[in-house]
C-alpha cells in the first residue's frame, strides 16, 4: 500500500544530518525524493561513502549526481523544480543563491513550490553566517546547560536533540504545513527551519515549569533531570543500569513496596529527603543484576526498565514485536514511524549509490544522459574502483 505522502515530489539538495533525515522521513512515508548528489567530473564519478548501504539517511530516495558549478547542471535542477512540490536546502545562507538555486529563482520557475531551508542559526541574525554544530546550538538555547548531574559539567546528548529533534523534525513540520497551505492557495513560500528555533520550542515545557516555580535553572536538581531519586538511573550488581521513572504517586508507592523501602509515598516531593532516599534505592538496586530487576518490574506500572544498548534494543520483545528496529541488508536500522491504519507505506528501498538513478531521471526530463555524462555535467554512478585494491 502506498504511504500517506505518495504523490509528493521533493528535490533535495544533498547535505548532511538534519536535512537528509527530514527527507528520509518523508521518503519513508511515500514521498518521491530526488537527492542531488555532488559529481566529481574530474574523476568521472561522484562523492560516495565506501559503503553506501550504511548511509541510512538516504534510504528510500533516488539519486542524481550533478556538478552544480556547471550552468547546465543547475538548469537540470530547475527543470526538476518546475514539477516538484518542494525543495530542501541544507546550506548556509547565501550558498544556494550563489549556485543559482535560491528561492527567488526556484519560485519564479514554480510559484507553488515550498522552498524549505535547514540551518543551525537560521537565515538571519548575528550568527547566521557562521559555522556551528549541534552542541553549539544546544549551548546557546539553554538546553545543554540543563543536561547533566548536579555539580558536574553539561553532558552532550549525542545530536538527537539539536540536529534531529529541533532541526529535522521542525523541517518536516514546516514542509507539511506549507504544503497544506500551498495546496489551497496555489502559492508557495520559503520555510526557515533553524535548529536554535526548534530546540527553543522543545523547551516550552521547561520554560513553563520555570515560570511557575517548579524548575530550577540548575542541572541535576529537578524532577525530570535526574535530581529526583524516583526519576533517575541506578547501577545494578552486574554493572548494568535500570532507568526509573516513577513520577506519579501511585507508581512511586508501588516502586517503594517492591524495593522493600519503608518510606511514606506522600512525602515524594520533599526534596530534603531525596539524598537519603537515593542512597537507599542505590543500595537495593545494587543487590541484583539488571536483567533480574527487569524481570521483577516487567508488566508493572513502576516505570522501571533496563538500559539497553543499540543491538540489545533490537532484540527486546516489545521493540521486535513492533518492528521499531530491524536488520536489513545486514544493517540495524529503524522501521518507519509513525504508523497509519489506512496507508501504511511500503518498505523503504536501500540507500542508493550516488548517481544511481541519473539515467532514469534525465530520461524523464527528455535529456540525453550520455552526452551530459561525457561533458561532466552529470555522473551516472560512483567513481570506478582501483582494481589493485583489495575488495571487501
Amino acid at each position: 500500500m502506498p504511504g500517506p505522502l505518495s504523490g509528493l515530489s521533493i528535490v533535495e539538495l544533498g547535505g548532511l544530518g538534519p536535512s537528509a533525515f527530514a527527507t528520509m522521513l518523508m521518503a519513508d512515508l511515500g514521498a518521491d525524493v530526488i537527492r542531488i548528489d555532488r559529481a566529481r567530473a574530474a574523476h568521472g564519478g561522484v562523492e560516495a561513502a565506501a559503503e553506501p548501504r550504511f548511509d541510512l539517511l538516504n534510504r528510500g530516495k533516488r539519486s542524481l549526481a550533478l556538478d552544480l558549478k556547471k550552468p547546465e547542471a543547475v538548469e537540470i535542477v530547475l527543470r526538476l523544480v518546475e514539477r516538484a512540490d518542494a525543495l530542501t536546502d541544507p546550506f548556509r545562507p547565501g550558498v544556494a543563491e550563489r549556485l543559482g538555486l535560491g528561492p527567488d529563482v526556484c519560485l519564479a520557475r514554480n510559484p507553488g513550490l515550498v522552498y524549505a531551508r535547514m540551518t543551525g542559526w537560521g537565515q538571519e541574525g548575528p550568527l547566521s553566517a557562521t559555522a556551528g554544530h549541534d552542541i553549539n546550538y544546544l549551548a546557546l538555547t539553554g538546553a545543554l546547560h540543563g543536561i547533566g548531574s548536579a555539580g558536574g559539567p553539561p553532558q552532550i546528548p549525542v545530536n538527537y536533540v539539536g540536529d534531529f529533534g529541533g532541526g529535522a523534525t521542525y523541517l518536516v513540520i514546516g514542509l507539511l504545513a506549507a504544503l497544506r497551505e500551498s495546496a489551497g492557495s496555489g502559492t508557495g513560500q520559503v520555510v526557515d527551519a533553524a535548529i536554535v528555533d526548534g530546540v527553543s520550542h522543545l523547551l516550552s515545557s521547561t520554560h513553563a515549569m520555570y515560570a511557575g516555580g517548579m524548575w530550577q535553572d540548575r542541572r541535576g536538581v529537578n524532577v525530570l533531570d535526574g535530581g529526583a531519586p524516583f526519576y533517575s538511573v541506578y547501577e545494578c550488581a552486574d554493572g548494568g543500569y535500570v532507568a526509573v521513572g516513577a513520577g506519579e504517586g501511585k507508581f512511586y508507592a508501588e516502586l517503594l513496596r517492591r524495593l522493600g523501602l519503608d518510606d511514606d509515598p506522600r512525602q515524594q516531593l520533599d526534596e530534603s529527603r531525596w539524598p537519603d532516599l537515593r542512597r537507599r534505592m542505590a543500595e537495593v538496586f545494587a543487590t541484583r543484576t539488571r536483567d533480574e530487576w527487569a524481570s521483577e518490574f516487567e508488566q508493572t506500572d513502576c516505570c522501571v526498565t533496563p538500559v539497553l544498548g543499540l543491538t540489545e534494543a533490537a532484540d527486546h520483545p516489545h521493540i521486535r514485536s513492533r518492528r521499531s528496529l530491524r536488520r536489513r541488508d545486514g544493517v540495524l536500522q529503524a522501521g518507519t514511524a509513525p504508523r497509519f491504519s489506512g496507508s501504511e507505506p511500503h518498505e523503504p528501498t536501500p540507500p542508493p549509490l550516488p548517481g544511481q538513478h541519473t539515467h532514469d531521471i534525465l530520461a524523464s526530463l527528455g535529456l540525453d544522459a550520455g552526452r551530459l555524462v561525457e561533458t561532466g555535467v552529470v555522473s551516472a554512478g560512483p567513481a570506478p574502483q582501483d582494481p589493485t585494491k583489495e575488495q571487501r
